[in-house]
């Protein structure tokens, strides 16, 4: 191939990149992205493991995709509670207030007593440290 040719198609290339990941950024699926952009799954997939920088391009752009989805969503939400829609006042309180969270509660009777060594109780100590953070972070 002539380079004048490389040039061009080239050139075509990377304006199709650009367009497939603008697609991605508005709606994150890439089926939808693909079928928009005018490429094959094919050729996705060929490009996405031929050029790094593209792959973490497609990565970013899922994410702002998805974040754009995320205020969305939100969004709705909260216009559906404004509305009294009982569904998204319970969903949000669910998810955002502790009060009205799902709670695991453990209850247990020891009958006898265990003597723990040193490493065993620093291991207990750790585990228990592991839990509270993990529960602090949901």
């Amino acid at each position: 191939m002539k380079e004048q040719q490389r040039k061009t198609v080239n050139k075509r290339i990377k304006k199709e990149k650009q367009k497939f990941l603008e697609i991605l950024q508005k709606n994150p699926v890439i089926q939808i992205a693909i079928e928009h952009s005018g490429i094959s799954k094919a050729t996705f997939y060929r490009w996405k493991e031929a050029d790094k920088e593209f792959s973490q391009n497609v990565e970013k752009s899922l994410d702002e995709g998805n974040s754009l989805i995320s205020d969305i969503a939100i969004a709705q939400l909260i216009s559906a509670i404004k509305d009294k829609n009982l569904t998204a006042i319970k969903f949000w309180l669910e998810n955002h207030h502790e009060d009205y969270t799902n709670k695991l509660q453990i209850t247990a009777h020891v009958e006898q007593e265990m003597v723990l060594s040193p490493e065993q109780e620093a291991l207990v100590r750790r585990a228990l440290e592991l839990v509270s953070k993990n529960n602090i972070n949901e």
